[in-house]
């Protein structure tokens, strides 16, 4: 084997853990925390100040940065590597010794947990941040709810699996020692924290078709929770989100997440084009509101949901004699009245003064020979036959963006976008295995989540790496 010299190889350590490093220091000269940091060192007053507020909180910015999935991985890492300590903040002379202990990092969060408000002021200050460098942000947004399950079980299953009888022997321990007055206390609370009272069940149906035509569909329970990400679908960046129970409806929560956001960042609605969402968002009330409210053209998925499924088209205008048809996507056709022949007619843009989708007939548009063209009413001129539909008709089924065109399935694309902002939360911020019970931790871990999520994309930007602004892994060159 040949010999390395063992200097070359410690180079190579120290530059590897610099560059790891280097990612949290993106991420602590970025994070507009010092809200919280003086809250949360006024609530500690004149207490012990054995862990200090800020190294914890550095720390736990770390374990989100560097993946930890357990606080107790986190705190083997920190007694391991003294850099990390020491970039956290710990005192460099205690060793080992400044590495919180459990119960220490357990009272830190529970503190955090009443602060959630500010965890998400923090979320909001940077989007700001983000938008000053990113002045396209919000001009095309993507929704979409992402299931987040619990680390804890439903409490029926927990009844069911002899959680009851866990119980009545810790409740018998405990009563050996003590008085039945306070026997009778202890039994009217609830001694399992670690189970789940604020998780419900969610359900996801997904369908398509196969190529060969065939109809496939998909089944997806969780119990847990649903976090609603509003997201740029250009930089794939959150601009809003809401962490609800699992069964909360995706429809109703757009329009209060949209208002929301114009509320705290006016510019980012103003700029926004399109929303688009899969069809868990189709809604009257969503399409119209959208634009009719902020300018915003939806591209969101329709559900196929005529009930006579026999009923492939309808007439588009029922009280008259005509050729035209739509399906129940959407589609606009024309039969030839000769040959029975159906062909969708060419979309001809949105005329906004009169509120109408415009359709030609797509003989003239497209040169085919159409033998029923003489039969057609309004089809004999060189321009050919035009349809205007007042999208007031059906504002579910016909929106500024005409669903059969090359637009409508570039916006619709771009919802993919948000899809890769979960895949990220799922794998590299570590909601893919987490330990996580309650509403209120989930909602509070989330936003540190993101917040972490904006923090390295603004570090990037202000380094000069702005390519790599949604990676949370790359290595920082800080003379990019």
């Amino acid at each position: 084997m040949a010999i390395i010299p063992q200097a070359y190889l410690l180079n190579w350590r120290a530059i590897d853990a610099a560059s790891d490093l280097d990612r949290l220091r993106l991420v602590l000269e970025a994070i507009p925390d010092e809200p919280l940091m003086r809250i949360l060192e006024q609530e500690r007053g004149n207490g012990r100040d054995e862990y200090p507020i800020r190294p914890v909180w550095n720390s736990i910015l770390a374990g989100v940065v560097f993946q930890h999935p357990t606080v107790a991985c986190l705190r083997r890492e920190l007694r391991r590597n003294a850099e990390l300590r020491q970039l956290c903040g710990f005192d460099p002379l205690l060793g080992e010794g400044a590495v919180p202990t459990d119960s220490a990092y357990s009272n830190f969060l529970e503190s955090v947990m009443g602060h959630e408000k500010t965890i998400r002021d923090m979320f909001h200050v940077l989007v700001e941040k983000l938008r000053t460098h990113l002045p396209d942000l919000g001009r095309y947004l993507a929704v979409d709810g992402k299931a987040l399950p619990s680390f804890g079980k439903p409490q029926k299953d927990k009844q069911t699996d002899g959680g009851d009888e866990k119980n009545d022997n810790g409740q018998k321990e405990k009563a050996e020692g003590d008085d039945k007055s306070s026997q009778t206390a202890d039994s009217t609370e609830d001694p399992d924290r670690r189970g789940e009272h604020d998780a419900d069940w969610g359900v996801k149906t997904y369908r398509g078709k196969r190529k060969d035509g065939t109809v496939w569909e998909k089944v997806v329970r969780w119990f847990g929770f649903e976090l609603h990400l509003l997201v740029d679908a250009t930089h794939e960046l959150p601009v809003n989100y809401q962490v609800t129970k699992a069964s909360a409806a995706e429809s109703p929560l757009l329009l209060p997440l949209v208002s929301e956001t114009k509320e705290l960042h006016p510019e980012v609605i103003e700029n926004c084009q399109e929303l688009s969402g899969d069809k868990g968002y189709d809604s009257e009330k969503n399409n119209k509101d959208l634009y009719d409210s902020h300018g915003i053209h939806p591209i969101i998925d329709k559900r196929s949901d005529w009930k006579d499924t026999t009923d492939m088209t309808r007439p588009l205008f029922a009280d008259r004699a005509d050729t035209v048809v739509y399906d129940v996507k959407g589609n606009i056709s024309c039969i030839c009245p000769k040959t029975g022949e159906m062909r969708p007619m060419a979309a001809w843009g949105f005329e906004q003064d009169r509120g109408t989708l415009k359709y030609r007939c797509p003989a003239a548009v497209y040169g085919l020979d159409c033998k029923g063209m003489q039969l057609c009413p309004g089809a004999q001129t060189s321009y050919g036959k035009i349809v205007r539909i007042d999208i007031d008709i059906d504002r579910r089924m016909f929106t500024p963006v005409a669903r059969d065109t090359a637009a409508w399935e570039r916006g619709y694309d771009r919802r993919t976008s948000v899809e890769r902002v979960n895949s990220r939360i799922d794998r590299v911020l570590g909601f893919e295995q987490h330990t996580i019970r309650g509403l209120k931790k989930m909602e509070v871990r989330v936003g540190i989540a993101l917040i972490v999520l904006l923090s390295m994309a603004l570090g990037r930007i202000q380094v000069g790496q702005r390519e790599q602004m949604r990676s949370l892994l790359a290595p920082v060159n800080r003379a990019a």
